[in-house]
C-alpha cells in the first residue's frame, strides 16, 4: 500500500483521515486516526524536520541505535471497528513483531522507508474500490429521487476532494471538505 494523502474528518470531530491505496489495484482504505499522528505522518511526507525530535523520530533514533530499522508494517486486524498493526523489524537476527495503532506504525514506517501492508481480510471488509467516476463504496444506501440533486453536487465536491488529496493540496482540500459539510447539513 501507499499513503494517498491525509484528510480531515468531519464526522470523526476533528480527527483525520489517512488515506492507503493499492500500488497495484483500485482499492483505498480509510483510517481514522488523531492530530498528532497525523502531523508526525504530514512532516514526515512533506520532508519537514521540526527543531527537536518528535516521538516518532525518537522511536526511530531508538530503533537505530540498537542498530535495527523496520523491515515493514502489517495493518492486520479490523475488530469492532478498530484497526490493529504490526511493526516488524529484526533484533539479535530474529524477526520481531510489536503491536502498534496503524498510525504510529504508519509514522515509523515511512521515517525508515518501509513498505506497509494490509492483510487481505481488511482490505475486504474495509476497503474501497475507486471507479472512473469518483470514490465509491460498496456499502453505499441507495439514492431517492429526491436526493438526486444534492447528491450530485455532493459528489462532484467529493472527486475534486480525491484529486486534492491525491495532488498533496491540503488546503484546497479543507476548503472543499468545509463546502461538503455545509450542503450535508
Amino acid at each position: 500500500m501507499e499513503i494517498l494523502g491525509l484528510s480531515t474528518s468531519p464526522s470523526s470531530g476533528g480527527a483525520y483521515a489517512l488515506i492507503l491505496t493499492e500500488k497495484n489495484g483500485n482499492r483505498r482504505l480509510p483510517i481514522i486516526i488523531g492530530t498528532f499522528e497525523a502531523q508526525a505522518i504530514a512532516l514526515e511526507l512533506e520532508n519537514i524536520k521540526p527543531p527537536r525530535p518528535m516521538t516518532h523520530d525518537l522511536l526511530k533514533n531508538l530503533v537505530l541505535s540498537f542498530e535495527s530499522k523496520v523491515d515493514q508494517v502489517v495493518v492486520s486486524e479490523l475488530v469492532e471497528g478498530t484497526f490493529f498493526a504490526q511493526v516488524v523489524y529484526n533484533a539479535n537476527g530474529g524477526k520481531v513483531e510489536l503491536d502498534a495503532r496503524p498510525s504510529d506504525a504508519i509514522a515509523l514506517a515511512i521515517r525508515f522507508s518501509a513498505p506497509i501492508f494490509v492483510n487481505q481480510e481488511v482490505l475486504d471488509e474495509a476497503g474501497i474500490e475507486t471507479e472512473e467516476g469518483g470514490v465509491q463504496s460498496s456499502k453505499q444506501a441507495p439514492v431517492s429521487e429526491q436526493q438526486t440533486g444534492e447528491l450530485s453536487e455532493i459528489e462532484k465536491l467529493q472527486n475534486e476532494l480525491h484529486t486534492a488529496i491525491e495532488t498533496e493540496n491540503y488546503e484546497k482540500a479543507a476548503k472543499i471538505r468545509d463546502q461538503i459539510k455545509k450542503l450535508k447539513g
